[in-house]
């Protein structure tokens, strides 16, 4: 592999700056952190997204596109490589003892740096460097500046755009009953507070639409645009509980849209399983460079690639709520092990209960016993070892039919295949997390203190919490 690299970087710094360009198109990685695919050209309403909306009508759009964690730092950490973070032994969120990757793997960066790349890596304006957050350490640097301004003539770039939105905390929305009628999850509570946030959330898209506008008008008065292969997507699912940190499609589906003018085919939806370590494949691919044996991830782009038949996903710990979950998909159903069952959904996340109004609505409303239906299963004092969705007949996973005789061969064949990956992969999440207390109580020192800036303590009462987020979110 050595020697191969080597080969590369001689022949690649042999060719001229214009047989650069001819030969090797930009790259640019549109990413928004926690985002679903709420869109105008995946069909939402409620949400207006002209410039993403344009990169879809110019390429290809994915239905179904899914990350491998539903946590930004252990998903980052595998589509910058092509190689589940469980492998690498970076699953747990901004871990505390953080290691070099396990060898062969490497950053793309790296094998695109060889291959003559000029490397950024910017924030929503390209004013500073942009998010990384890698649960590895690595001796070179990653990048070479914030943008591709710097590179020399000729010079093709991957760049990096990180648009914060739509994270919390929300842009507040000028109307705040936008929200109202458009369709939200059926496992959340109704109720106005849930409602506004997510009149907010929706705001905040249409500001990661500009962002993206923005980052295309530079390209195209550069005379850059149509000699880039832009990948938009998000790097996990959307801020809300139950979807960011779960392994439901709340949490695992991203919208991802690619557009590569004389390549890939304008107008088109892709329905194929993809996971987003193919985006690493396919960037390098797309540099033409050969796709390492050691990559997880494969060429969507290839006109070969059939889809995948299943896609595997996992949650380890994420900040002070120490959990395993792992997941296998298939286009109709989603098998779901919980290996803590004895521990409730709802186990205490400093960082969701100070970020999500929605986990007071349902902690007042359980409360009140006024919590049925769908968004009460989450609120249970326990929760299955298993769980087994019909995706065509529930989207939303709420009713686990795990136990259901009917489902009985369907569950039986995805657990062995989840076994089987694990072993294949040398899963390294059952593995203990080094200095696991110290990173326990550094979260809960951030979250004391976050509690008593709002002049409450974490036991606050919910029926008291809900009055402050009604004041804050502007709900009457």
């Amino acid at each position: 592999m050595h020697i191969l690299r080597t080969f590369i970087l001689v022949a690649i710094c042999s060719l001229t700056s214009s047989a650069w360009a001819a030969e090797r198109p930009n790259i640019v990685w549109l990413i928004a952190d926690d985002f679903s695919p709420e869109l105008g050209c995946y069909g939402y309403e409620g949400v207006k997204t002209p410039n993403i909306d344009r990169i879809a009508e110019q390429g290809q759009l994915y239905t179904s596109a899914f990350v491998t964690a539903p946590v930004c730092s252990s998903s980052r950490s595998a589509f910058i490589t092509g190689v589940y973070q469980t492998t690498t032994g970076t699953h747990h969120h901004r871990t505390e003892v953080k290691k070099p990757l396990p060898a062969p793997v490497v950053p793309i960066l790296t094998l695109l740096k060889e291959a003559g790349y000029y490397l950024s890596n910017g924030n929503n304006n390209l004013t500073r460097a942009g998010k990384t957050d890698y649960n590895f350490t690595t001796n070179a640097k990653l990048f070479d500046g914030i943008d591709w301004s710097k590179r020399e003539k000729g010079q093709p770039f991957f760049a990096q755009v990180q648009i914060h939105e739509p994270h919390r905390p929300f842009n507040h929305a000028k109307d705040i009953t936008r929200a109202d009628d458009v369709e939200i999850p059926s496992y959340y509570p109704e109720h106005p507070v849930i409602r506004a946030d997510w009149a907010n959330y929706l705001a905040t898209i249409e500001s990661l639409d500009q962002r993206v506008g923005a980052v295309l008008e530079r390209l195209e008065s550069e005379g850059e645009l149509d000699n880039t292969v832009i990948f938009f997507f998000g790097d996990h699912g959307r801020p809300h509980y139950r979807d960011k940190q779960w392994l439901y499609d709340g949490g695992l589906r991203v919208p991802l849209i690619v557009r590569w003018p004389g390549h890939v085919q304008p107008g088109i939806v892709k329905t194929e399983l993809v996971s987003l370590i193919d985006v690493s494949a396919a960037t390098i691919a797309a540099a033409g460079l050969p796709v390492p044996d050691w990559m997880d991830g494969q060429d969507i782009l290839a006109s070969d690639f059939p889809g995948r038949e299943m896609i595997f996903a996992a949650r380890d710990r994420c900040g002070d709520a120490v959990d395993r979950i792992r997941c296998v998909r298939t286009d109709s159903f989603k098998f779901i092990r919980n290996d803590f069952p004895e521990r409730p959904y709802s186990q205490t996340s400093s960082y969701k209960d100070l970020q999500y109004p929605g986990m007071t609505v349902a902690r007042a409303l359980k409360q009140q016993g006024k919590l049925q239906g769908p968004p009460a299963a989450f609120w249970t004092d326990s929760r299955p070892a298993e769980e087994l969705y019909d995706l065509n007949a529930d989207p939303d996973e709420t009713n686990n039919v795990a136990g259901d005789p009917k489902y009985a061969k369907v569950i039986a064949s995805l657990r062995g295949e989840l076994d089987q990956w694990i072993v294949d992969t040398n899963d390294q999440g059952y593995q203990a997390e080094p200095k696991l207390q110290e990173t326990l109580e550094a979260s809960k020192k951030w979250s004391d203190k976050a509690y008593d800036r709002r002049g409450f303590t974490r036991d606050v009462d919910p029926e008291v919490y809900l009055e402050w987020w009604e004041k804050e979110l502007g709900v009457q």
